[in-house]
């Protein structure tokens, strides 16, 4: 519930002003390249688990797909009125049939969901056999808590990687982790909880310079393949 009550808190900042910085360039870490590659072109539904304000709405309809969404955060899913169809919902708990999504995505929220393992089960459930789901988010080798990116020519790598732990560490005041938090998690405990979720791993590209600031993955629940590409 603490993200929840974080992100109520801060959702019209993030809306106007965290979003809006990025006017100049829409696109600084390769978030959305990441997701136009990994997801592709399709057709039917596409659940954003955690879709905040709805920001990645507009490319998951260009890609031929109808977007939904659920998120914990009312303050959020203001925002998203208009962007796309959202429910209020734990990502833990997806209000979705068995077997019913054939493409699902989380963009940058698995540091927000304190177990995320358990959302990628649900997310396995819920995704039909030969179902995809990219995941985008925070590089585990490079997250804020531990990497200081005050200088832009390099990245410093501080104490704390295999940990995996809760924190409010940030190198700057002008992003989000400093006031919401992140759940670490590191590379290996990352791919392991796609594995255990029984989820086959695809594809991978990363974002972001001099040291990447994202990973992607995509996944694939086992069965008739006909997402593949």
């Amino acid at each position: 519930m603490a993200a929840m009550a974080a992100y109520d808190g801060i959702a019209d900042w993030y809306e106007r002003e965290f979003l809006g910085r990025q006017a100049d360039d829409p696109d600084p870490i390769g978030v959305d390249r990441a997701l136009r590659d990994l997801l592709g072109v399709g057709g039917g539904t596409c659940l954003e688990v955690g879709c905040g304000t709805g920001v990645h709405a507009a490319t998951i309809r260009e890609l031929g797909r109808v977007p939904v969404g659920i998120d914990l955060s009312a303050g959020m899913l203001r925002h998203a009125q208009g962007r796309l169809p959202a429910a209020l919902a734990d990502a833990e708990h997806l209000p979705v049939r068995d077997g019913s999504v054939g493409a699902a995505i989380a963009m940058m929220v698995h540091t927000d969901m304190p177990d995320y393992p358990a959302v990628l089960r649900e997310v396995a459930r819920v995704l039909r056999p030969g179902g995809v789901f990219v995941h985008v988010g925070v590089h585990p080798c490079f997250c804020g808590g531990f990497a200081d990116r005050a200088d832009p020519r390099a990245v410093v790598i501080r104490p704390g990687y295999l940990d995996g732990h809760w924190t409010k560490a940030s190198w700057t005041d002008q992003g989000v982790r400093d006031k919401v938090g992140a759940s670490h998690w590191p590379l290996p405990d990352l791919f392991h909880a796609f594995l255990d979720a029984g989820l086959t791993l695809e594809r991978f590209t990363e974002g972001g310079s001099p040291a990447p600031t994202v990973l992607a993955v995509r996944v694939r629940r086992p069965g008739d393949v006909s997402e593949r590409r």
